[in-house]
This record gives structure tokens, sequence and C-alpha cells, in this order.
């Protein structure tokens, strides 16, 4: 009973604890979001006069709106020597801001009329050590000047901080900014201009009809697509992550629940079948057979009270180490943690649900079982020589293990059931083992197969033939292929994603495209190549033509065919052929950015002059990207996977002793007869023990199956747009699994043995029949 509350009160702790983080999550999000009022509609443009904020607010639904100006900055930090950058916002200095509110943690807004004055995220604050009255120098649309920072202060824009574009966040190397708004107009040549537009729909308005008019509107002034929050980068991240868990609260809950089910069942189904003379005479004396069944029913309630409390609490003490984590990911003014009390309710009816589902057999047989058989001893049992001994090798074996064959070959399906019970015990274990494997293969994958780089430089805006000539010649640069990336909407039906288009050499080396084997895909000369994932939300298959709106220059539309996909594991992508996609923008060599493989003992030389390069955006340092998601997504996932692993061993434990536990009861009168009979303790042992031990090595290989399944399942669960674990099942986690398994049967077969010398032969020699 105690082993079946245990696997029941696993299931139900990581239930608890997902469904808590969710409400804390969310309930923290929705009110962050309507407090500091995140916008419901955005929009990038080339640049527009401030006198258009009026026609924009008379757009349809719209309740608010707010122009700004925004840009992206290069950092010159003291004490480190790769060049960092940010992104940088204005704040209104003529008006009160309305939308995308910052909350102060420290300090204070910039002063109206200052110069230079800050305020910067909390993330690269605390990743640097930041506080109000430091000092940084900035590069600003190629002018350097000395920023002081005056505030400390975080933005429902970023949640979840990382360079737009990128699903992981590099807080050394990545920080947002925010200036006042005619000192920063001033300094990107905006004077009377915004280049950003924020927007708030107003309550039961049309958000996409919202969208398209902004479109229309801003078309003529360089405008981009106009997306929403199911699009923003932060709160993409923030969706996907309640959406893990929402899968993670069903699947793992599922797999336990259904093991405790099928414990519930071996225990009172034998536990029936040892008391039929009990049973006998309580209807004889009367007791109804619905009295009798509630009798037996009660046994699972005691199972389901016991695991709620402790799998409850247990879920309540994880959630809150958890929460505490997120700190790290996820930037709200407070996050603590919120238990979800419905959630108790929740589970004490499905732990009931699958308990009672367990043991409704066992009760109907106890219920219909009638009192005159059931006072009579249940017939013996047809015994025969087994298959082995008819196959002429009893020879081979001893007594002992011949008895053991004969008992699984009369009762076959109570063997079956055992074994399978077994498997699922073999099974559990891969699961997280699969999970580790999954993450070391993507960071080899995508940064040893992928990316063969040391670099990737971007320029702020995209440059000519003679840009990608300055990139050769820095200092220790011994390759350089370039790239041009431009914004665009891909379009197939009905379904839509906006994303940058990449265009790179149809040979290039240090930028590789990948198939699921790791295997080199090529560029064709025309049409495109996206993620595998990219083509499953779209719909699209190779060889569908797809609408390519791209969202730069002449703005071209196009329709182009899916050529094939990629296999990639962070974010979704397209690219095309360098030349095809600037012949689509009808220019020359123009490139965006160029990835490098640097000389290592040149590096301190290469980045003096990326710092003094103005053209530069960002500096993209593979290793820094490498150990920013080791430190992110491969932690958190990391986390997840200790917690499933050692409830993985609790429940295997509690299979195996179950298994053992029930088979002694049930035979403990047959063994003790051996004993008075003469034989000695350890054959005795190696009877039951033997039985076990087939049934456990004939379960190995069928728990390994269904362990891939389930490793399968739940991994494709954990999957999402920004982060996608591959499925990878190695030898390493199928030993683990066989590992715990043998270990667990050990301990058990050792307690069981235990018990075992321990008998009360006395009581064998008095026969009830």
């Amino acid at each position: 009973m105690v082993a079946v509350s245990i696997v029941m009160a696993c299931g139900l702790a990581m239930m608890s604890m997902a469904r808590s983080l969710i409400l804390s999550l969310e309930s923290t999000r929705d009110a962050y979001y309507s407090q500091y009022r995140f916008a419901d509609v955005f929009c990038d443009l080339k640049r527009a006069p401030n006198a258009l904020r009026p026609r924009l607010a008379q757009i349809e639904g719209v309740a608010a709106v707010e122009t700004r100006v925004t840009g992206k900055v290069t950092l010159d930090l003291p004490g480190v020597s790769e060049p960092a950058d940010g992104t940088i916002h204005s704040i209104p200095d003529d008006r009160p801001p309305q939308l995308n509110l910052l909350f102060l943690r420290r300090g204070r807004l910039p002063e109206i009329g200052s110069h230079g004055e800050v305020v910067i995220g909390e993330a690269f604050a605390e990743a640097h050590g930041f506080e109000p009255g430091n000092e940084i120098d900035a590069t600003i649309y190629g002018a350097r000047q000395r920023l002081k920072i005056v505030g400390i202060a975080l933005s429902p824009e970023y949640v979840f901080e990382a360079r737009p574009g990128e699903t992981l966040p590099d807080n050394r190397r990545f920080g947002v900014f925010w200036m006042n708004e005619r000192e920063l107009a001033d300094a990107f040549r905006l004077d009377g201009a915004f280049n950003n537009v924020l927007i708030d729909a107003g309550p039961g308005a049309n958000t996409a009809a919202i969208m398209a008019e902004v479109d229309r509107v801003l078309a003529p002034y360089g405008g981009r697509v106009a997306y929403g929050r199911r699009d923003h980068a932060s709160a993409v991240r923030l969706d996907d992550e309640l959406r893990v868990l929402r899968g993670l609260s069903v699947a793992f809950p599922t797999v336990f629940l259904s093991i405790a089910a099928f414990m519930s069942s071996a225990v009172l189904t034998r536990l029936v079948r040892l008391q039929r003379e009990q049973i006998a005479q309580l209807k004889a004396l009367g007791y109804s057979s619905r009295q009798v069944g509630w009798h037996y029913l009660k046994f699972a309630l005691v199972i389901v009270a016991a695991a709620t409390l402790v799998g409850g609490g247990a879920g309540m003490w994880l959630g809150t180490n958890v929460v505490s984590v997120y700190h790290r990911f996820f930037r709200f003014p407070s996050l603590t943690f919120h238990p979800d009390w419905r959630m108790f309710g929740v589970a004490l009816a499905v732990s009931a649900s699958s308990a009672f589902l367990g043991v409704a057999g066992a009760v109907r047989a106890a219920v219909n079982l009638p009192p005159a058989e059931a006072m009579r001893p249940e017939p013996p049992a047809e015994f025969k020589p087994s298959m082995l001994e008819r196959a002429g090798l009893a020879r081979l074996v001893g007594p002992a293990f011949r008895m053991a064959l004969r008992n699984l070959e009369r009762r076959p399906w109570q063997a079956f059931f055992t074994a399978f019970g077994l498997a699922l015990a073999t099974g559990i274990p891969i699961v997280p083992g699969a999970m580790r494997d999954g993450i070391n293969y993507l960071l080899s994958y995508e940064w040893d197969l992928a990316q063969r780089q040391n670099v990737t430089l971007s320029l702020i805006e995209p440059g000519s033939a003679s840009a990608l000539s300055d990139m050769r010649n820095l200092p220790g640069v011994v390759t350089a292929e370039p790239f041009r990336s431009v914004p665009a909407r891909l379009r197939f039906g009905h379904r839509s994603r906006r994303l940058g288009v990449t265009g790179l050499p149809r040979e290039a080396m240090l930028r590789r495209l990948l198939d699921a084997n790791a295997h080199p895909v090529e560029l064709p000369p025309d049409g495109l190549l996206v993620s595998a994932k990219l083509a499953e939300i779209l719909g699209a298959k190779p060889g569908d033509r797809i609408r390519l709106e791209v969202q730069e220059g002449r703005r071209p539309i196009r329709e182009t065919i899916l050529a094939g996909t990629i296999t990639d594991y962070a974010g979704l992508a397209a690219y095309m052929e360098i030349d095809a996609l600037r012949r689509l923008m009808r220019e020359g060599g123009t490139v965006s950015g160029a990835n490098l493989t640097v000389d290592t003992n040149r590096w301190q030389d290469f980045l003096e002059e990326v710092k003094k390069a103005p053209r530069i955006a960002n500096l993209g340092i593979k290793e820094a990207v490498r150990a920013s998601f080791k430190k992110s997504t491969g932690d958190m996932i990391g986390m997840i996977t200790t917690i499933y692993f050692t409830f993985a061993i609790i429940v295997s434990f509690g299979v195996v002793y179950n298994s053992a536990r029930i088979a002694l009861s049930e035979r403990s009168r047959d063994l003790a007869t051996l004993r008075v009979i003469g034989f000695t303790h350890r054959e005795v042992a190696a009877v039951l023990i033997g039985e076990l031990a087939l049934l456990t090595l004939a379960a190995l290989p069928f728990g390994l199956a269904i362990g891939s399944g389930l490793a399968s399942a739940i991994v494709h669960t954990a999957s999402t747009e920004t982060v996608r674990l591959p499925l990878v099942l190695t030898s390493k986690s199928y030993a683990m699994a066989v590992i715990v398994v043998l270990l667990s049967s050990s301990l058990s077969f050792a307690l069981v043995s235990r018990r075992i010398h321990n008998l009360d032969l006395l009581s064998v020699l008095k026969s009830t029949e």
C-alpha cells in the first residue's frame, strides 16, 4: 500500500508543481502586462513624421498610440574585452508615456533636457554589477559618446531579454536602454520623426484589422509588417514556457498514475484472492455485496488520501524552488509562487479515478463471489512439467528453477501483468536520459556541426561589397563568408510568419544547413529552404509555392518554391542562395554581415578593431551563445530532468518491490511448506526470487521499447517554436534504465528474502482445509 501511494504521489507532485507554476507565471504576466500597459500591436518603419501620430490614433479599435525612436547601440564596457551591444528606446519628454511603461527598480528616469542619461535593463545591469551613477562608453549611429546610468528598470516588452531575432539571452553582451526622445532622435537623425509604433487595442477590437490598417498607413514610410503579441519575441518565449508546463502537467502524471492504477489492481486482486474465505463468512453473516465492495474500495481511498497529501506537499516544495530559478530567465517586478489550490481537488479526483479504475476488477470479483463457493478453497492449480522439462532440458537446471517455471506457466496472465509492470518500471528512467542526451546533441549539432565560425558580425545598415572586404581585412580573420538578411513575411494559404530571410553562399562552409541526420543540405539556385518546424507551422511541404513578402527596400512580393526543409533546434529560419536574394532585392553585392573564423592568436587585436568600427552593430561569439544556452534553457531542462529521474527511481523501486511483496504474500504458505519438508532458506528464496528474476529479465527489452515511446512523446511535448529538443536514445540511457531496475530488483529481492527467513513455520502445519 505504501509503495502504491508513493508512486501515485510522484505523479501528483509533478502535476501540483506544474499547475502551480503555470498559475504563478500566468497571474504575474497578466497583472504586469495590464498594470504597465504592454502594447497589443507593434510595427517598425524607416521614418515617419510625428504629425502622423493622430492619423494612427484614428484607426478604428485603437485605444492608445505611442510613437518612439529605437535603434542599436554598440558598447565598450570596462573590463570586458568583447564589444557588447544593445537596443535603445526613446522615452517621451513632451508628453506622458502611454504604453510599455517602465518599472524602476532603482534610480530615476532621465531628466528633461539632460544629456547622455539612460536607464538600463535589470538583466544587463546585474550581469555587470552596474548601479545608478556608473558611466559607459557607447556608439550610437556611428557617434561615440559617454552614457550615464541614472536608473535600472524593467519593461513588459522585455520579460525575456534577448537580441531581436534571437531565442537565447546573452545578458553580459546585450542590454536594453532608454533615453529621452529628443536626444535619441538627434542621435539617429530622426528629429521630428519616429521609426517605431506601439498600439493598444480597445476592448473587443479586431487586432488583425488594426494591423492591416497600420500596414497601409505606414507603407509609404518604409513600414514593415505590423505584428501582435503572439509574434512578439519576449511574449512568445514566455508563452512557450507555459505551453511546455501544460504539456508536462499532463504527460508525467499520466504515466505515473497509470502505473499506480496498475499496481492498485494487482494489490487488490490478490488481496481478494487471499481473503476469499473471509468474504464468504461476511456474506454468510448478512453483509451485502455493496458493503463488501465498499470495504475494498476503502483500501483505494487510503492510497488516494496518502498520495494526495504527500504528492501535493512535495509539489508545493518543488514549485517554490523552481519558481526561484525562473527569476534568472523571466524578469518581472515580482515573481512569487502561487499554489493552485484548485489543483488539490483535481489531483484528488484524478488519483481517485485512477485508483478506482485499478481496483474495479478486484471489487467486482469480491462482490460477485457466492458464499458457498467462497467457503471452499480454490481448486488446486494444474501442475505439469514446464516447457523446459518437456524439451528434455530439466537436468540443466535445479529443482528451485523448475518450480519457478511451472508457477509462471500455470498463471500466465498473472505473469504477463507482473512483467508488464516491470516493463513500465524499466521504461520510465529512459525519459530523463533521453532529455539529457538531447541537450548534449543539440549543443554539438548547432554549435559544432552547423555553425563552424568563431564569430558573426552584423552591420547597422546593409553595406556594399566593400563592407565585406573591410571585414575580411580585420586582424586575424582567416575566412569570411557573407550573408544578406531581409525582414519578410512568409504566407501559405491563410497561415503566415514574420521572420528574417537569410541569404548564404551556395557552398557555405561556416554556416551550414543540415538535415535530421546532420548531412549538409545544398541551397538551391532559386527557392527557399526553411526550418522543418516552420514548414509544419505553415502547413507547407517541399514543392509548394510560398508567398514571400519582403519588408525592406522596394518591398518586393514574389511567389517562390519551397525547395526543401532543414533541421534546426532554435527558432524559425528561412534561407535563400545569396545571389538569388540579391536579385530579388534588385541590388548588387550587398551584405548584412559576415560569418568569420578568427585566428585565436590575434583575438585581442580583432576585438579592439571591432570596437572601433562604427558600422558594426553587434558581434556574435559562438562560444558565448553556447554558454548562454547551457545556462538558460539547458539548466532549466536539466533541473526538470533531475526531478523526473529522481521520481523514476522511486517508481521503479516501488513497482519491483510491489511485485515481489505481493508474490510473497500469495505464496507464503507454499514457501513455508517447502521449509518444513526440508528445503533450506536459500533454496526456498531461490524459488520466488528466480520467478521474479525471470519476469524482470523478460520485461527488460519490452521496457526499453516502452521507454523509447514515452521519451518520444514527452520530448515532443517539450518542444516549441523557440527551442526544440532532438530525440536521442543512446546506449547510455538504456544502460542506466537497466541498471536502475536491476538495482531496484536486487534491493527488493533482499527485503523479500529477509521476510522468507522470518516465515512462521508452525502456522503452515495447521491445515485450514
